[in-house]
């Protein structure tokens, strides 16, 4: 099993990113001041139009600027928990559980990018939006650019975390297909913890680890294959000059996914792309350095208005 976790993040880097993530990190003061707040988060599902009973959360007055925040490969809308406490209150924030992820329904078919991003465009048909910025974690990351191509009328600006041109053709990626397609259930814990672990560089809330395991347990092996042979089948990248939304690349140098020169051709095929790039930091920034990756999108929304 770690001998996988070792091949599955491909990097030199991973034995310090395990000695790093297994350290506890408490939340700041401002984190857990803010964290009270978390009451004001409304939850609810909904039918989408795609056949997907879609669960989510909700904050924000309906006539405020909408973020739409799309997690990662079987995470939920939990993996923005160190975010949402952090995001002004003048935000209209939708997280969302995709499909086979988190609380929402699990059809038998289908995974592919474009059927994720079929379901944030009826997500927001549902709720009666217009357009959203997408703010979108890794797997995230890549059905927020799948809508952006499919649906550009849709999309006010674009958030990519931890993300590259393309996972076709990424060695980590495919070394990791090698592993889910044994998968069955019941899935290991300790590989899901593995997994999950492995891909912070920073020390994170132990508390935060397990919610990440518990989530990633909830997702069937099936979704877990479906969704990452889907990943790994779509290759948009040729199509990423068509985007012309303001866009933010947040990504970290300690990445085990993706390295620096592929997050770096992620902003230069983008026409209207800004890089930041964390120091000591893995494949998500966001929940390693939470108010420093706030601070950024605040900065980058108020660039959008003119402010």
């Amino acid at each position: 099993m770690k001998l996988h976790v070792a091949l599955l993040l491909a990097s030199a880097s991973l034995s310090a990113c395990g000695a790093h993530s297994s350290q506890a990190s408490a939340p700041s003061a401002n984190e857990q001041a803010l964290a009270s707040e978390s009451a004001s988060f409304r939850e609810a599902t909904v039918q989408l139009s795609t056949g997907v009973q879609m669960h989510y959360v909700e904050q924000g007055r309906k006539e405020d600027p909408v973020l739409v925040l799309l997690h990662g490969y079987t995470d939920s809308y939990l993996s923005f928990e160190r975010v949402l406490p952090l995001l002004p209150r003048s935000f209209h924030v939708y997280a969302l559980d995709q499909r086979g992820h988190g609380d929402s329904s699990r059809p038998e078919c289908c995974y592919t990018q474009s059927d994720f991003a079929s379901d944030v465009a009826a997500f927001l048909d549902s709720q009666g939006i217009q357009r959203a910025v997408l703010v979108g974690h890794s797997m995230g990351s890549f059905i927020a650019q799948q809508v952006a191509l499919e649906h550009p009328q849709r999309v006010e600006a674009l958030v990519l975390i931890g993300s590259a041109p393309t996972v076709h053709g990424n060695a980590v990626a495919a070394e990791l297909k090698s592993f889910v397609d044994t998968l069955s259930e019941p899935i290991d814990p300790a590989f899901v913890r593995d997994f999950q672990a492995g891909t912070f560089y920073r020390p994170i809330p132990p508390a935060f680890l397990d919610t990440a395991v518990s989530e990633s347990l909830k997702v069937p092996a099936r979704v877990w294959k479906a969704s990452l042979d889907g990943l790994i089948a779509e290759d948009h990248s040729s199509r990423l000059g068509q985007l012309s939304v303001p866009t933010l690349v947040v990504g970290g140098d300690r990445d085990g996914f993706f390295s620096v020169p592929e997050q770096q051709a992620l902003a230069q095929a983008l026409p209207h792309a800004t890089l930041a790039l964390y120091t000591e930091t893995g494949h998500a920034p966001h929940v390693e350095q939470p108010q420093r990756f706030v601070d950024d999108v605040k900065k980058f929304l108020r660039t959008l208005r003119g402010k």
